[in-house]
Parts: C-alpha cells; sequence; structure tokens
C-alpha cells in the first residue's frame, strides 16, 4: 500500500474542505442583512466591511495555498526523512528533527502574516502592532511552538514505549491532562506577549466584584490587558479553575464600553461557569484524544508507513505530523460540527444568564458593539454557522435575548 499517496488524497481533501468554507465566508458578504441587526453598521461602515471581509478572505485564500504547497513539498519530497539524517541517529534526536523541520516550515509564512497584520488590518484603522512588536511575537510563536510540539511527541514516545497497545486509553488521558496543563499555564503564556495592569478601584470593578460574588465565585484579580498594542478590537476573559477567577479586560474594551455593557459582558461568562460548560467541553476534548489515541496506536503499529516516506523505521516526531495534521485533519470536521453545536447552545444559556441578571438590554447593546468594533459577518451561510461557529449568529444571539426578555 502506497501511504504517500493516500497521505497527499487526505492532504488534498482537507484542503479542498478548507477552500469550500472560506467560498462560503466569500459569497456570505451578498447575503441580507437581518432587521434586528440592521443598525450595527451605517452605510458607509457597511461598504468598508464588505471591503474588508473580501480582502481578508481572498488573502486567506493565498495564504492556505501556500501552506499546502509547502506540506505538499515536504511530504513528496521526503525532506522530513532527509532532514532528519542531519541530526544523531537517536530516537529522541530524530524526533526533534522532525519538530523543527516543521517549525521552520512555518517561517515562509511569515511575509503573508506581516502583509496580513501591517497592510490589511493597518488599512482598515485596525491594526496598532509595531515592527519590533511583530516580529518580537513570532520569535516567541516559533520558540512556544517547538516546545510545544517537541513535548507533545515525547510524550507519544514515551507512552508508546510504556504502554504499548495499551497506547490508546493511555494517549487520551495523559493528552487531555496535558492540555489542561497548558491551558492552566495560558496565562502565563499571556504574559509572555502582553502586559497586565491592576483594574483601579471605582464604580466598574466593584459591579464585577459584586456580580461574580453574588454567585459563588471569588474574584483573585480583576486586570487590564494591553490589547490596544496590537490591535482595536475587543474581548474579556476568566482564567482560573473552580470558582477562584482571575478577570482580563482588554484596554480597548474598557475604552469603548459602558460599566453596565462590561457588566453584562461578564454576567454570559459567569453564565458559562454556573453551567459548567467548561467541564462539559472537557469531556469533548477526551473523546476527541480517545480518536487521536486511536490514530496513533493503529500508525505506530505499522513501522511500513514510515518507510513510506524515506524513514528506516518509526519516527515519532513525524508520527504526530501524520496523525495532526493527516489522519485527524480528515475526520476533525465531524468532531467541529458536534463541538460548535454544543458551543451555540452554552452560548444561549450563557445569554439567558445575563437577561436573568438584569443585563439584557446592556448585553445586546455590548453585542452590538463588539460586532461593530470586530468588523463581523452579520449574516454568515447558515452552513458555515453549523459546521464551524462557536457562537450563533448576532441576529439569532439578540432574538433569543430578546424573547427572553419579553418573557420576563
Amino acid at each position: 500500500m502506497n501511504f504517500k499517496v493516500i497521505a497527499v488524497l487526505i492532504l488534498m481533501v482537507v484542503y479542498l474542505y478548507g477552500l469550500f468554507l472560506d467560498v462560503l465566508r466569500y459569497r456570505s458578504a451578498h447575503n441580507p442583512v437581518p432587521k434586528n441587526v440592521a443598525d450595527v453598521y451605517d452605510a458607509d461602515t457597511y461598504l468598508k466591511w464588505k471591503a474588508y471581509h473580501g480582502e481578508k478572505v481572498r488573502f486567506g485564500i493565498l495564504t492556505a495555498a501556500v501552506s499546502f504547497a509547502i506540506d505538499l513539498v515536504l511530504i513528496l519530497t521526503d525532506a522530513y526523512a532527509a532532514f532528519a539524517r542531519l541530526f544523531p541517529d537517536q530516537v529522541w534526536w530524530q524526533l526533534f528533527a522532525v519538530m523543527l523541520l516543521s517549525a521552520l516550515a512555518t517561517l515562509p509564512l511569515i511575509p503573508f502574516s506581516w502583509y496580513d497584520t501591517m497592510h490589511i488590518e493597518e488599512k482598515y484603522g485596525f491594526n496598532r502592532t509595531s515592527g519590533k512588536t511583530f516580529f518580537g511575537d513570532k520569535v516567541k510563536e516559533f520558540i512556544l511552538n517547538l516546545l510545544l510540539m517537541v513535548g507533545l511527541a515525547s510524550m507519544v514516545m514515551g507512552l508508546h514505549k510504556s504502554f504499548g497497545d495499551w497506547l490508546i486509553l493511555a494517549f487520551a488521558v495523559f493528552a487531555t491532562l496535558f492540555l489542561l496543563f497548558i491551558t492552566f499555564l495560558s496565562p502565563f503564556f499571556s504574559r509572555i506577549f502582553n502586559k497586565f495592569t491592576p483594574l483601579p478601584d471605582g464604580e466598574l470593578k466593584e459591579g464585577i466584584t459584586k456580580l461574580l460574588e453574588k454567585n459563588g465565585y471569588k474574584v483573585r484579580a480583576i486586570q487590564v490587558m494591553d490589547a490596544s498594542r496590537r490591535s482595536t478590537k475587543s474581548n474579556a476573559y476568566f482564567t482560573g479553575f473552580g470558582k477562584m477567577k482571575t478577570i482580563v479586560l482588554y484596554d480597548t474594551l474598557i475604552s469603548t464600553m459602558t460599566t453596565d455593557e462590561i457588566l453584562a459582558v461578564f454576567a454570559h461568562e459567569m453564565g458559562h461557569g454556573l453551567h459548567k460548560d467548561t467541564l462539559k467541553n472537557h469531556v469533548l476534548v477526551f473523546l476527541q484524544m480517545l480518536v487521536l489515541g486511536v490514530l496513533a496506536w493503529a500508525t505506530l503499529r505499522y513501522p511500513e508507513i514510515f518507510r513510506s516516506f524515506g524513514f528506516a523505521e518509526v519516527n515519532y516526531g513525524f508520527a504526530l505530523l501524520l496523525i495532526m495534521s493527516v489522519e485527524f485533519a480528515l475526520v476533525s470536521p465531524l468532531f467541529g460540527l458536534l463541538a460548535s453545536w454544543f458551543s451555540r447552545r452554552a452560548e444561549y444559556r450563557a445569554d439567558a444568564q445575563a437577561v436573568q441578571e438584569g443585563y439584557g438590554d446592556a448585553l445586546i447593546r455590548a453585542l452590538k458593539k463588539l460586532s461593530r468594533e470586530n468588523f463581523a459577518d452579520l449574516s454568515p451561510s447558515p452552513i458555515l454557522v453549523a459546521l464551524e461557529y462557536s457562537h450563533p449568529t448576532l441576529s439569532q444571539r439578540i432574538a433569543a435575548i430578546e424573547a427572553l426578555s419579553d418573557g420576563q
């Protein structure tokens, strides 16, 4: 069996599926805007959005094509095996070589990222990233990505050598714990890229603290992130496990929203915690890791797979690339479909919590502002929403909030 041909065919299917989604995204700009969100953009801003949307999607298609071409060349030329032969003939060094080349293969995409950030985002008034910050971020991303991939591949190697045919369950458990560990470390990773300062005392800090403590949460800290160094776009999030939370506000959010609107956003985020949405998501993650464990078990049982790509024996780094970028990429849309459906339901429940807290109208205003500032698509294709949207559309969310508010 020619495993290389199979891998190339799968890569092509995955690429064409992504292209299909991009076409749906591009055509969404021609869909009529629902009446309940018609006031998000004025006429001039809507035309600007259409131009921005079209340019972003077209450039994304070009970037995806270049990325696909790089992957194809590396696979067809047995480049990973050739590069690995430059390193010591030891299992871990062979693993590291493949992970290093995989990381190096992302470098040709940096000019595309530069154009996207420094030209397209700049052109439409979103970019605030300096050249120094941009390249500093890329260096940090390269190092972190390499370390994480080497760590994950080393984990696969260790599990396979230790558990053999029990790899499926072992991988699911350890990979889930690994992802939880990364989630735990995410605040520390964030500090590599951004600066955080405490939110000053005042109405907003008092309101957030009271809202959360009223519902059984303890606030460890409320911090402001300097997101405006890179973009004008806004966001906010919780970090921390259990009832102890650290709240992070983008400085762009504070500068554009009223206190009630920010409290509405956090009433929504609190709803996710009260409904244990993160815990439910971990169950889906574990199921995904089980599938990855099956793929890892099946891949590592057949050394001839690796010989098809120029290796003399099993290479754990290349195994990870095959599992993540080829095998799982083929079935991940099915998981995406399920995960997106669960996520959209969770968003409705979280919105309902904000309504219950008395922030229904403020949440609608906040969602409209976020959509305007982030240049959101107001009328995406229903197929696109079903396949990959983790949130309902703005129109759907507003309709649900208004229905709940009218029922109170």
